[in-house]
């Protein structure tokens, strides 16, 4: 059989991803998943747990990585249909060598990939890229001792998610899985905690009939949040494609992004943990470190991304980790993985124990003047060359910046950041000040950076 052509592009920082028909598919997923099998092998294990999203190429796309792992010599356990933290749940629970998850994420329907585990660790960068090396420099041959077991974890899984949740009162919630794979899950869930609950697009659909399941978009929250509104509910829950990403809206409709549910998910951890270290991303806004230290605890920025955030995590002992695109970790009570339907119990949990509503917290956190995560095309080949050429000058000029991730720049009126994303063709931008004056400066000082380099950003 001939060996397909691998794209470099597919891979990338902290998974392999790209188009079905176009650069990948099954051919090139058993190929990654053969070199895989070495790297579980290479680290001492023999096992590798295998899961999939509700995309339309999921299936194939998996039953070829089970084949390939086990014409590799590998013992697999199929946890089949499900979210990405389930098949990171299945890795710890089993005591399994890996993981694989065929999912593809947030991105559109016709995109799929692979996220890794490497015995309950997170697989990333020059690992990732070290499976390319390999594809091109060992031909693979068949080994014996593999196998394939179907096991289901639903139960398992659901049960792990409550233990140690204590709802204090009952509440009326909106959850959305946005036709994802954690739509089942969540509805097992839902019938497992008291209050009432109301429930959309919880049928896995790989098409994403009612909208994109990306709640980072606040486009892809209107149903919920019309939903919060009509029926006078105390918040709405969304979830991403594969369940590792939440989204928050409160009673009066208003979203809470990632660093504004860290400020509060630090309150209840830093009680417990006095002292602690807490992460967040670059994008995270500057009030959320500021709150972090006032609580007692120790902020630290750090890059943007699920692998390497939770890779940090494990580094410094932190209990607690989060991004502003709604990946959040606990490590207090539970993995460090990312897992959106945990710190979504963990949210209710909070705010059934709290004496007013999920809008009186948030009116309570620190506020800035800030725009939105703002995301927009940049050829791959072209992302990481801007944000090289902006750093270039702004080091020329003797400007103030962190290159902890991209480049987050201080300004008299606050600070600005831009980023090449990990996942897409894209250049990720954020403005932060105290004032809208202040923030209208940000967004020029911002552009005229960007415009050496003939890159306009959005309106």
């Amino acid at each position: 059989m001939t060996r397909p052509e691998l794209y470099p592009a597919i891979f990338r920082e902290y998974d392999v991803r790209g188009v079905v028909g176009e650069n990948f598919g099954a051919a090139e997923a058993a190929e990654v998943a053969r070199a895989f099998a070495e790297a579980v092998f290479a680290s001492g294990g023999d096992s590798i747990c295998l899961g999939r999203d509700g995309r339309l190429s999921s299936p194939e796309i998996a039953q070829a990585v089970g084949k390939a792992l086990v014409a590799q010599g590998i013992k697999v356990i199929d946890v089949g249909l499900g979210p990405t933290p389930m098949l990171y749940f299945a890795v710890n629970h089993l005591g399994a060598g890996g993981g694989i998850m065929i999912t593809g994420s947030h991105n559109p329907p016709d995109h799929n990939g692979m996220k890794f585990m490497l015995a309950g660790g997170a697989f990333y960068g020059q690992q990732i890229q070290a499976l390319r090396t390999r594809i091109s420099e060992t031909p693979f041959q068949a080994k014996a001792g593999g196998n394939l077991m179907v096991r289901d974890l639903r139960e398992e899984y659901v049960a792990r998610l409550l233990k140690g949740i204590d709802i204090a009162k009952p509440l009326r919630l909106g959850w959305d899985a946005g036709s994802g794979a954690a739509g089942e899950i969540m509805t097992m869930v839902c019938g497992r905690i008291s209050g009432e609950h109301h429930l959309v697009n919880a049928e896995i659909d790989g098409t994403f009939p009612a909208h994109h399941p990306d709640p980072t978009v606040s486009a892809n929250l209107k149903q919920l949040i019309a939903m919060v509104r009509d029926n006078k509910l105390d918040a709405g829950i969304a979830f991403d494609g594969d369940g590792d990403r939440l989204g928050v809206v409160d009673g009066e409709g208003e979203i809470l992004w990632g660093d504004q549910l860290l400020m509060l998910y630090s309150r209840e951890v830093l009680k417990e943990r006095p002292g602690a270290t807490i992460i967040a991303d670059v994008k995270a806004s500057g009030a959320l470190f500021e709150e972090i230290e006032r609580l007692g605890g120790k902020p630290l920025m750090w890059k943007t991304g699920h692998s390497l955030i939770k890779s940090k995590m494990a580094e410094t002992g932190a209990p607690l980790a989060g991004e502003m695109s709604g990946h959040l970790f606990f490590a207090d009570h539970y993995y460090g993985f990312d897992d959106a339907i945990y710190a979504a119990l963990r949210l209710v949990q909070l705010l059934s124990q709290a004496a007013g509503s999920l809008a009186d917290l948030r009116k309570s956190l620190p506020m800035r003047v800030s725009t939105p995560e703002i995301r927009f095309a940049c050829d791959d080949e072209r992302k990481f060359a801007v944000i090289n050429e902006v750093k270039a000058r702004l080091s020329q000029q003797k400007r103030q910046f962190d290159e902890v991730d991209g480049v987050r720049v201080s300004h008299l009126d606050g600070w600005w950041l831009l980023r090449a994303s990990n996942t897409q063709p894209m250049l990720v931008a954020r403005c932060e000040s105290t004032d809208p004056q202040g923030l209208m400066r940000l967004k020029q000082d911002l552009r005229n950076a960007l415009a050496f380099s003939k890159v306009s950003l959005p309106e």
